[in-house]
């Protein structure tokens, strides 16, 4: 919240600043403030721990974009899209730091009824989504993200991972088989004796 009330605070200074350039005739130092004033306002549409960890992601460094993400102390006060990508990421990576599927699910979940940008995105929550539906052994419900992610890949960027991940399905317990091994602690049964 701090750092939201300061960085409103330098984003009025700057651009009244600016205009005063303007209003006392210094068009040169006006038009070379233009620069640095639109990239502090650019920062209320993109916050850069977002963009920090979207990169680390890509490089492959998890625990630092990790790190980006828990930066943000206040994410409601983001833009609406830059939230649904905080809880994305956060779901996301969520699965490796072990938060839980309930946790993540639902914080996927909640970045998808935000709304994010792009369908590939998109594509990516729902297979991730059907991934966590798998591991909870509801087979019908990963069947129908499958299918969604399917029609939001219209790249066919996805292709490999959702084929793989239909040959995975046949292989899943459903949900009453997993309660029954719960049940029985993995035992086997011992013979009658007669």
């Amino acid at each position: 919240m701090i750092g939201f009330i300061i960085r409103v605070i330098v984003a009025l200074a700057a651009l009244a600043f600016n205009v005063y350039l303007f209003y006392s005739g210094s068009w040169g130092w006006g038009i070379t403030m233009l620069l640095p004033t639109a990239i502090i306002w650019l920062t209320f549409w993109r916050n850069e721990n977002v963009i920090i960890a979207l990169y680390q992601m890509r490089l492959g460094k998890q625990d630092k974009a990790w790190n980006a993400l828990n930066r943000i102390k206040a994410p409601q006060f983001l833009p609406k899209s830059q939230h649904a990508y905080v809880l994305y990421l956060k779901g996301m990576m969520g699965l490796q730091k072990d938060l839980g599927f309930a946790k993540c699910e639902q914080m996927i979940r909640k970045a998808l009824s935000m709304g994010l940008r792009t369908k590939q995105d998109q594509g990516v929550a729902h297979m991730q989504l059907a991934g966590i539906c798998m591991q909870t052994g509801r087979k019908n419900e990963a069947k129908m993200l499958l299918s969604e992610a399917k029609k939001l890949d219209e790249k066919n960027m996805l292709k490999e991972q959702l084929s793989t991940m239909r040959k995975q399905l046949g292989m899943v317990a459903s949900a009453n088989q997993m309660r029954m091994a719960q049940m029985h602690k993995g035992r086997k049964k011992t013979p009658r004796k007669r």
